[in-house]
This record gives structure tokens, C-alpha cells and sequence, in this order.
């Protein structure tokens, strides 16, 4: 099978993405991965799909697919990427679309300026909603990480996360503790570890160690996730610059069931085609 696709990148979280809607894909957990590795493959963090939608109210449907072959709920650096790629490949010519996902519609709006924001909805802190093994909901949580007790806030931006402040990202122990949060018993669906170091209330610094891809130059929602928590504990204000190590996002969020809009670029590297 020839496959079309195109490599995109938002602030260094970099993609697969393929249309399926005027192309033939059925894509084995096993062809993700081949084109996910980075030395025999295309490589990329997460693999996007383009699809019809399946509900009325959609112009597209968003499927999202970890490097380890797993299907997940949502990517914000890839939601903008998505807006991108449809726009350019003229799938359409509106601005805003309305984008059916795993958790829900989401809004990303491709501006004038280049960038794209997202309407990523509302984050949910209800357990049973994230989800998280806790008997009630509560603003931040003790985590027992191979004996360390770490505090964390936890939250799903459309899937789990659990943040924790640290006094500085760069020596954070991301790398160590980062997987055996990702798979801590108390997230049954796995969840990805955020290490958020304050620099004022209006700019964080974060490393995300993201569920299935390992840690990322940049995660979207689990800046979305960071910023929402900081401001939960007021530590932050909106809007809040969030530095990665691929680039810089702004999020704003008004707090309680206002959705957190996510802003930031959209980049195509290259396009081409690979046999399967």
C-alpha cells in the first residue's frame, strides 16, 4: 500500500499526518509504529489521521495515535497542526472548524497571523472523569512515586494528566519519574506527567512526559493542563506563556467551566509518500 502523507510540527511536537478522506487507509498498530520510528520509518511523535466526520455537526473527525501504536483522546499541538493541514490542502476554506474527537467537538481557528488557536473545552477534575483512583476531588493529590510522595494536580484536557511543580525544569527528574507516573496504578488509562517550574504568573517553564511517546519537545494539552493547575492554586493568571523546549504557547483560561484556549504555530516540514 503507497501512502500519501504530510510531516508537520507545532513548537517541536512533530506528526504524521494522513489524510483518509481521499485516500484508502487502514492503518495495524504495527504500521503506526514503522512510521513513528525515527530511523527505519517516517518518524514522529504522534500519527494524525483525517477523517469524515461522524456526527452532523463536524466538518472533519480527528483521529490521534501515539509512536507505540496506541489510539488517545486528544493532541493539542496536533489540533492546530490538523487546522493547518486541511486548510492548506484545501479540504477547506473556513477559518474556525468544527473538529469531532475522541472527547468531544473541538474549535481550532487557523489566524490571520499564521498562528492557529484552539478551543480546547472545558478541563475536567472530577476522578472518575480523568481518570484517577481518588475518593474525592480535591485541588492537588499525594502520589507515591517508588517510595517519593508527590504532589500533583491532576486533570483531562480531553485525556489525563497529572502536573507537579518543580523549581527548575532543566533538572527536573523528568526522565525518571516521568514513566513510572505514566503508569502509576492510580491512572488506569495511563496518564501523561507534567513538570511545570513557575517564572512569574504570566510564564511557566514545562516538560511533559507524554503517555505512549515518551517525553516530547512539546505537549499542548499538558501545557493546557499546567497552566490550568497553576492558576487553580493561584500561582497563575491568564493569559500564561508557556516555554517548552520545541517553543512557546499562550494559553488563556477564565477558569470553572470556561473552555482554555490554546494559541501557538502550526508548521509543514515536508510531503511524500511511503510504501506499507
Amino acid at each position: 500500500m503507497k501512502l500519501k502523507f504530510t510531516k508537520m510540527q507545532g513548537v517541536g511536537n512533530d506528526f504524521v499526518v494522513i489524510d483518509a478522506i481521499r485516500q484508502n487507509v487502514s492503518l495495524t498498530p504495527e504500521q503506526i509504529r514503522f512510521l513513528a520510528d525515527r530511523h527505519f520509518g517516517v518518524g514522529c511523535d504522534q500519527l494524525l489521521l483525517v477523517e469524515k466526520p461522524s456526527v452532523a455537526d463536524a466538518d472533519f473527525r480527528y483521529r490521534i495515535f501515539n509512536a507505540d501504536g496506541g489510539e488517545v483522546e486528544q493532541c493539542g499541538n496536533g489540533a492546530r497542526c490538523f487546522v493547518r493541514f486541511v486548510h492548506d490542502q484545501q479540504l477547506t476554506t473556513k477559518h474556525e472548524i468544527r473538529v469531532e474527537t475522541a472527547r468531544g467537538i473541538i474549535l481550532p481557528r487557523l489566524e490571520d497571523n499564521g498562528q492557529v488557536t484552539v478551543d480546547m473545552g472545558a478541563p475536567r477534575f472530577i476522578p472518575s472523569d480523568i481518570p484517577f483512583a481518588a475518593a474525592e476531588q480535591a485541588l492537588t493529590y499525594a502520589l507515591n512515586v517508588d517510595g517519593t510522595s508527590v504532589d500533583i494536580g491532576a486533570v483531562s484536557m480531553g485525556n489525563p494528566h497529572a502536573v507537579q511543580l518543580v523549581d527548575n525544569v532543566d533538572t527536573a527528574p523528568v526522565t525518571e519519574q516521568g514513566p513510572l507516573i505514566e503508569h502509576h496504578a492510580r491512572f488506569p488509562q495511563r496518564v501523561n506527567a507534567g513538570f511545570m517550574q513557575l517564572v512569574d504568573d504570566h510564564h511557566i517553564r514545562l516538560r511533559v512526559f507524554e503517555r505512549g511517546s515518551g517525553e516530547t519537545l512539546a505537549c499542548g494539552t499538558g501545557a493546557c493542563a499546567a497552566v490550568v493547575t497553576g492558576i487553580r492554586l493561584n500561582k497563575l493568571v491568564s493569559p500564561v506563556t508557556v516555554v517548552m523546549r520545541g517553543g512557546e504557547l499562550t494559553i488563556r483560561w477564565d477558569g470553572g467551566s470556561n473552555p482554555v484556549l490554546m494559541t501557538g504555530p502550526a508548521v509543514t516540514v515536508f510531503e511524500g509518500e511511503i510504501t506499507l
